[in-house]
């Protein structure tokens, strides 16, 4: 096969996956040369840079995926957004936030944060799988230590969480834990 055959075929497989795939999946199925993969992903990463293109080829979580152009996203987010990512409150999203930034943290910690009660908020997170227990904190009483999920990735279209916006510096000291 000749480069844009197989780059068109590399670009299928993404357009068909629903989960973001790794160079190695995208090998396996199409039986293309882990080294032609990688070609045919610098392909198609060119391909989409294209202002007349809508969409983009991202890594998230390890894996690529053909996503909408985040100046688009914004637009379409409500109506194509993962079926259970409805809207998070102003609530949810500082709880998210919080944990994101500081994890692994701990209920209390959250809630020394926050000012309020983190009960519901983290109950809602671990429902819709953005959070999980990570462990529990060597102090006593054992406290549970939250940190986010791949979903969250997946939820915030990021390939890790070193890909999260940078906070300035009041928002540092806010998210900062007495530690």
């Amino acid at each position: 096969m000749e480069l844009e055959k197989e780059t068109a075929l590399v670009e299928t497989i993404l357009f068909l996956e629903s989960e973001p795939a790794t160079e190695k999946a995208l090998s396996n199925i199409s039986r293309l040369s882990e080294e032609v993969v990688r070609q045919c992903i610098e392909k198609l990463k060119e391909k989409y840079l294209a202002e007349n293109s809508g969409i983009e080829l991202t890594m998230i979580t390890g894996g690529w995926s053909l996503v909408p152009k985040q100046e688009f996203w914004e637009v379409l987010r409500e109506r194509y957004g993962e079926k259970n990512s409805a809207r998070l409150s102003r609530s949810a999203m500082e709880t998210l936030s919080i944990i994101a930034y500081s994890q692994p943290v701990t209920r209390g910690e959250i809630e020394s944060i926050r000012g309020v009660s983190a009960d519901n908020m983290i109950r809602l997170l671990l429902e819709r799988n953005l959070i999980k227990e990570v462990g529990r904190k060597d102090v006593p009483g054992k406290p549970v230590q939250f940190g986010t999920t791949k979903e969250f990735l997946k939820f915030f279209h990021l390939n890790s969480i070193a890909d999260l916006p940078k906070l300035d510096e009041d928002e540092e000291q806010r998210f900062e834990l007495a530690r």
